[in-house]
């Protein structure tokens, strides 16, 4: 590989999960999570083969109970009988014991260092001694302990999932609400495993911003490498929305890091069905290397606070990618702040014009937050817990705020990440339980538990009442 280039993998551990290695010298897997609920075994099954089918290589599954978490087991039987060995991951939030239970049936669980101990985040700002923050660490190594003799037992491996909206109030009180305080809540579980000698873990760092999980991940890279840890890396940008905005948002962060060897598994979150995230990862996963090339190049090119790119693609859709793959960190490091784009592709329908290539450059520009030029969807992909229509949801608000140039809106199908993740955002929209929603002005809830059917409605006349004040 030639010596300017960026990208050169990093990741030496390897994670073990199912029949995959993740992780060394193994292949970027890609993945995707159901939308489905995890008690209708019928419709897991059938949407897990989509997202295979598609060609996932590993499948999540929210499991917010135990009675999800035992279904699993009915879910992997099925799929196995029909050819399927794809390996499952169970998504686990709030309560540990899940996780003990759903490690008996999956070959890797997922557990949120900000809730699988932490009460679930208010915002509050708490005061510890350094006695009693060591307290609390110790009480987390203390109920990991069995989920580690289980996951040993069962040969499960074990994602540490941090996202950036669900911090816990224990790790903002001490850290703020900074990259910081997302890398210490991972390395304190982290060194738990390590000491205990269980090594097939997978970490994640996520964030809708996309700067902030740029900035996340490579401070993580730092905090391993500074305690000789050297553990795989799962790569996305949560609640990345939907469309060509979701797919230029998710490309900008994981092809930031893929381009600088960082990244062993990702994907991309999409307000959309999830097989439909398939192509777009491996897309991203095939254009590393020339990707890497382009963003020296581009760097090189910089001049007056400009970058000037230039590409060429067989089709509009990997020219997006590859463009954002290409500048996404340069961007997010603030090389410059404008960007000028050039190139070819071969377009199926419509014709090439300078303006789709300014329009392209505008929304690298507002995924990288450097200029706002269009409202700004933060919007989650859906999972098991999602009780309400999320795409028709989107569309609704979509089509009544598109024109609100700047404005931040968040539609969350669930509270698992949603006031967190929203913090950067004007409004919010979260699924509060079955067809009821509740409504934020950035982290305060101004209505709690609204019909769904009335919930769009109530959302657009605050945001009018707003702008008339």
């Amino acid at each position: 590989m030639t010596q300017n280039f960026y990208y050169q993998r990093r990741s030496t551990s390897v994670a073990h999960v199912g029949n995959i290695a993740i992780g060394g010298d193994n292949p970027i897997r890609v993945q995707s999570m159901n939308t489905t609920d995890t008690n209708d075994t019928e419709a897991c099954v059938a949407q897990a083969r989509r997202i295979i089918d598609a060609g996932g290589e590993l499948v999540r599954l929210t499991t917010q109970g135990t009675r999800e978490a035992e279904n699993m087991r009915n879910i992997s039987a099925a799929l196995k009988a029909q050819g399927y060995m794809t390996p499952l991951v169970a998504d686990v939030h709030f309560n540990a014991r899940v996780a003990d239970v759903a490690a008996q049936y999956c070959e890797k669980v997922r557990i949120n260092p900000g809730n699988y101990i932490d009460p679930a985040r208010t915002f509050k700002h708490l005061e510890y001694t350094y006695e009693e923050y060591q307290a609390e660490l110790q009480r987390i190594e203390e109920r990991l302990i069995p989920f580690i003799a289980i996951c040993r037992e069962h040969h499960t491996a074990v994602r540490i999932g941090v996202n950036h909206g669900s911090l816990s109030d224990r790790i903002m009180s001490r850290y703020g609400d900074t990259p910081e305080g997302i890398v210490e809540s991972c390395m304190e579980f982290l060194r738990i495993f390590r000491k205990h000698d269980f090594n097939d873990v997978v970490i994640s760092i996520k964030a809708s911003n996309t700067v902030v999980m740029v900035t996340s991940v490579r401070l993580l890279v730092k905090a391993m490498d500074r305690e000789d840890m050297h553990y795989p890396l799962h790569l996305g940008v949560t609640e990345a929305g939907e469309g060509e905005d979701g797919r230029i948002k998710s490309a900008v962060g994981i092809g930031a890091l893929l381009t600088e060897g960082i990244g062993d598994t990702i994907r991309v979150s999409l307000s959309e069905e999830p097989e439909c995230e398939i192509p777009v990862a491996r897309a991203i996963v095939q254009n590393i290397e020339e990707c890497a090339r382009l963003r020296a190049e581009a760097e090189a090119s910089i001049k007056d606070d400009t970058i000037t790119l230039t590409l060429d693609a067989p089709d509009w859709n990997t020219f997006q990618l590859k463009a954002a793959m290409s500048v996404g960190a340069l961007l997010i490091d603030r090389k410059a702040t404008k960007l000028v784009i050039r190139g070819e592709w071969k377009e199926e329908n419509g014709e090439k014009t300078d303006t789709k290539l300014e329009e392209l450059a505008d929304a690298l520009l507002q995924a990288a937050r450097i200029k706002f030029t269009k409202t700004e969807y933060i919007s989650c992909p859906g999972c098991g817990r999602t009780l309400y229509n999320l795409q028709e949801t989107i569309a609704r608000i979509k089509a009544a705020t598109s024109h609100l140039v700047g404005l931040k809106i968040g539609i969350m199908g669930c509270i698992v990440n949603g006031p967190g993740e929203m913090a950067d955002a004007d409004y919010g929209y979260v699924g509060a339980g079955r067809g009821k929603i509740s409504l934020y002005r950035g982290k305060e809830c101004i209505e709690k538990n609204i019909p769904e059917d009335e919930a769009v409605d109530r959302l657009l006349a605050f945001i009018e009442a707003d702008r008339k004040k």
